[in-house]
């Protein structure tokens, strides 16, 4: 039953993400909405194979949580005396249909992503509130045991419901601030679904970048002239439209340098290139976002990977150090001066970072493939087997284990 209704919710998250938030809204409490949206799920799972599905999922997915919760509010108003307080909660008003309406989403995402959790926390509980991953696919997505997840997830909601956190959207004085903190939830959700971290998982996980994308989408509608929130979506987009030529027939991991470029989405390219253009054009100073939707955008003009204006790239990371000077900012930077000014003028900035991301699979993935171009061989394999040790997704593994057995 689990598995069958873990299928639904991803065949449905838009409705998954409608129905928690209209619950949340009308009944204010997160606990409440997510058991009452899993019981019309698993509803739906008994019913709807028989019945057929229903012309308006949403609306029916509603109606029927709706419902659930308000008999799980009655139960327990037995035990606590609060009658009057079920039959205020009481609501016959039939729920509204799915359409443009997004504004209960986009509460239910400022309060997720609240400043009061700790970032991780936010991530886990904007894709189970939101996204309507299970509590299993988000514990293999952060690499933690599925009950420590768990227990993460309950503390988070009890802390919005004890520290009395609104289901609102923030004050306009406020929006920049928060906006901020969503945002990088989303690049991170985003990020998960790009190249999955978990070894058990599939190595992309197109259900979270399209449910990363929608939700960037939504901030957009709400701030249209924020230059980092249409940034953000550029450089999903831009990342998004490679994703089938980004894994082999045989599920291998294809680098960039070796994709088909005919195989790209042209017309998510397109709209990430008018992004770029139109905050350029804008004439502000770029933000981080902005500045790596602008990296991709040169990527995405080159027909070949022989056309890559490198000086670009390498100009733009320079801006994004100043920004960001953190070590996989650096590190990838290192990347692009190697293909300016050669591996060996690379490798010794890429060494310099090793202190810091010792740990990090991709420092060892840049040092291997700097120390091949090289013709190190025996420096080369080491590097790959450490890469290989650190590596969790199943496509950058087996890409990574062809790339050392091929050095002999």
């Amino acid at each position: 039953m689990s598995e069958v209704r873990a299928a639904l919710t991803r065949a449905h998250q838009e409705e998954w993400a409608w129905v928690v938030a209209s619950l949340t809204r009308h009944f204010g409490d997160l606990d409440i909405a997510e058991e009452a949206a899993a019981e019309a799920f698993a509803t739906a799972v008994e019913r709807w194979p028989a019945d057929g599905v229903p012309p308006n999922p949403g609306a029916w997915l509603t109606t029927t949580a709706n419902r659930k919760a308000i008999d799980r509010i009655r139960r327990e108003s037995k035990r606590d005396d609060k009658h009057k307080e079920a039959r205020m909660l009481h609501d016959d008003t039939p729920a509204e249909p799915l359409g443009a309406i997004d504004d209960e989403r986009l509460r239910l995402i400022f309060t997720c992503c609240h400043p009061a959790l700790a970032m991780e926390t936010r991530v886990a509980l904007t894709l189970r509130m939101v996204g309507g991953l299970t509590v299993p696919e988000i514990a293999r997505a952060f690499l933690v045991q599925e009950t420590a997840m768990g227990q993460r997830i309950t503390r988070a909601k009890a802390k919005i419901k004890a520290a009395r956190i609104p289901y609102r959207l923030p004050a306009a004085e406020d929006l920049p601030a928060r906006v901020a903190g969503v945002l990088a939830v989303l690049f991170l959700v985003f990020n998960e679904g790009y190249l999955a971290t978990g070894a058990d998982s599939d190595p992309v996980r197109p259900g979270l970048t399209a449910e990363a994308i929608r939700l960037t989408r939504l901030i957009r509608a709400l701030l249209p002239a924020d230059g980092e929130v249409a940034g953000l979506l550029a450089l999903m987009l831009l990342t998004e439209a490679r994703r089938a030529a980004r894994i082999s027939a045989g599920g291998e991991l294809v680098t960039l340098a070796e994709q088909d470029r005919g195989a790209w989405d042209p017309a998510l390219i397109a709209e990430g290139h008018r992004l770029v253009r139109q905050r350029l054009a804008a004439g502000e100073a770029p933000g981080r976002y902005q500045i790596l939707a602008a990296i991709n955008a040169v990527h995405t003009s080159a027909r070949d990977v022989r056309d890559t204006d490198w000086s670009q790239v390498v100009a733009l990371y320079d801006q994004l150090v100043r920004l960001d000077p953190s070590p996989v900012v650096a590190l990838n930077r290192a990347i692009a001066v190697a293909e300016l000014d050669g591996p060996d003028v690379a490798l010794a900035a890429v060494d310099r970072l090793e202190a810091r991301l010792a740990g990090y699979h991709a420092f060892h993935v840049a040092r291997a493939d700097l120390l091949r171009r090289l013709g190190r061989g025996q420096q080369a394999r080491a590097a790959y087997d450490q890469a290989i040790e650190l590596a969790g997704n199943t496509a950058e593994t087996a890409y990574l284990t062809r790339r050392r057995d091929q050095l002999g």
